[in-house]
């Protein structure tokens, strides 16, 4: 059965500012803002836009994971939306059958934005336990992005 979790954060970065670090920057964004988790990210596929597929390399702060690959399967720059879906390695060898984040960004003032965060996932067995920590990651890294930015 697959379950949702959502959350939603308020980072002090303009829209266009974030938005083009987690759509076009991606790549050398990810490893400079949780280095301790991403050592790398490779663009396996595309431009950095919708289909594009990403290989992570995971560092010594990711336990029991050496790598995943990640691929767009939502792009909208009018709306300012991303979502990326693990298609290999990573959570899907942990447990999990499906795993999706997404980001919606929306301007709430000249330096600020309202990120809301969905993560859909699927579990091999019901008792997997996941629930709860699926958003907690996304909004760390959110977090983590929104303080690299700010330097």
């Amino acid at each position: 059965m697959r379950r949702q979790e959502k959350g939603q954060v308020k980072v002090k970065i303009g829209v266009e500012v974030i938005w083009r670090a987690l759509a076009k920057d991606f790549k050398s964004v990810v490893p400079s803002s949780i280095p301790n988790l991403v050592k790398d990210v490779e663009m396996l596929e595309g431009d950095g836009g919708f289909g594009t597929v990403y290989l992570f390399n995971f560092g010594p702060g990711v336990p029991n994971m050496s790598y995943q690959k990640e691929k767009i399967v939502e792009f909208d720059e009018s709306q300012h939306r991303i979502a990326l879906q693990v298609i290999e390695g990573g959570r899907l060898d942990v447990g999990f059958t499906f795993h999706k984040a997404t980001f919606q960004l929306t301007a709430t003032g000249d330096s600020e934005t309202m990120v809301d965060l969905k993560v859909d996932f699927e579990t091999e067995s019901q008792e997997t336990n996941a629930t709860g920590g699926m958003i907690k990651s996304v909004v760390a890294f959110t977090q983590a992005l929104e303080t690299f930015l700010l330097k």
